[in-house]
C-alpha cells in the first residue's frame, strides 16, 4: 500500500520534471545534478546540509549517534536517520525518522523526535563551481511533546556551496523554522557557514559555525569541526565535535555516523509495477 502510493507520486514527479525540462531546457541540463557515477554527498556530519540532491532513482540512508553535555545534564541521541529518495533529476524526497533522546546524567527530557518529511530541489543552470538547493518540509506531531513541541512545524531551507579550487570549498545554509502552536516562540532562524578541505580522494575535513536565533528568547551558537571518509563511491563514515560559544549552547556534542547509497533502485522497482 505505502510503496504503491510512493511509486505513483514518483511517476508523477518524473512526468512533471520531464515537462519542465522540455519547456525550459536550461533548468535541467544533463550532468549538472548528481548521477549514479557521482560520489555520495551527505547531509552530515555538519549541520549544513549538502547543496546536492540524491541521484535520480537512488536511495540514500544516513545514520548517526551523538552524545552531548550542558552543565550537569548529559544525554545521547540516535539514530538520527535520514532517508533520501531521488525521485527525478535534480529532485528528491527525504524523511527524517524519529530519533530517541536518552539521559546519561542530570536533568534531561527523554523521548522521541518528530517524523519530518520534505522535498528538496537542486537549482540547475548555475556556474560550475556553485550549487544551490531549496528544501521545504514539515515536522509532524508524532514525537514526545517535551522534546519536539506540539503541532505541525514547517520549515524552509536554502543550502549552498562554492568550490574555491585546490580542494577548498565554502558552504552554508539558511533555515527558517516555524512553530505556529508555540505562542512564546513561533519562528527561529538558523544560519551556518562552513570551510571545507578535501585532503585526498577519501578524506574531507570541515570547520563550521552554527547560529540559532529565535524570534523570542536567547540565541545559541556552536563551533563544529569534523570530517568524512569515503569507504567507496557510495559509502561514508563520519565524525564531528562541536563546542558551545555561549552559555545557552551545549558545552559539547560528539557524534559519529555511517551513510550508504543504493543506485538505480527506484527505476527498477517502478519497472516491475
Amino acid at each position: 500500500m505505502v510503496w504503491g502510493i510512493v511509486l505513483r507520486h514518483w511517476r508523477l514527479s518524473r512526468g512533471c520534471v520531464g515537462l519542465l525540462a522540455a519547456i525550459c531546457p536550461g533548468m535541467a541540463e544533463a550532468g549538472e545534478c548528481p548521477s549514479p557515477r557521482s560520489e555520495i554527498a551527505t547531509d552530515r556530519p555538519d549541520v549544513t546540509n549538502s547543496s546536492l540532491v540524491v541521484p535520480d532513482g537512488s536511495i540514500q540512508i544516513e545514520n548517526g549517534v551523538n552524545t552531548s553535555g550542558q552543565s550537569a545534564a548529559k544525554s545521547f541521541d540516535g539514530s538520527n536517520s535520514r532517508l533520501r529518495f531521488g525521485v527525478a533529476p535534480c529532485l528528491e524526497v527525504l524523511v527524517d525518522v524519529p530519533s530517541y533522546i536518552g539521559r546519561l546524567a542530570g536533568p534531561v527530557d527523554t523521548g522521541f523526535t518528530n517524523i519530518t518529511p520534505a522535498v528538496k530541489w537542486q537549482i540547475s543552470g548555475l556556474p560550475e563551481s556553485a550549487n544551490l538547493s531549496v528544501v521545504s518540509g514539515v515536522g509532524l506531531p508524532t514525537g514526545t511533546p517535551a522534546i519536539s513541541g506540539s503541532g505541525h512545524q514547517p520549515y524552509l531551507q536554502v543550502p549552498w556551496s562554492y568550490e574555491l579550487g585546490s580542494g577548498w570549498g565554502i558552504s552554508g545554509m539558511f533555515t527558517s523554522f516555524f512553530r505556529p502552536s508555540d505562542l512564546a516562540n513561533r519562528q527561529t532562524s538558523e544560519t551556518t557557514f562552513v570551510i571545507e578541505r578535501k585532503v585526498n580522494e577519501k578524506v574531507a575535513l570541515f570547520a563550521e559555525y552554527v547560529g540559532d536565533f529565535p524570534s523570542r528568547g536567547a540565541s545559541t551558537a556552536l563551533f563544529n569541526v569534523g570530517g568524512g571518509y569515503l569507504l567507496n563511491r557510495t559509502e561514508q563514515i563520519d565524525f564531528h565535535l562541536a563546542f558551545g560559544l555561549n552559555r545557552n549552547s551545549p558545552d559539547y556534542i560528539v557524534g559519529v555516523g555511517y551513510s550508504y547509497r543504493w543506485d538505480n533502485v527506484l527505476g527498477a522497482v517502478a519497472a516491475r509495477h
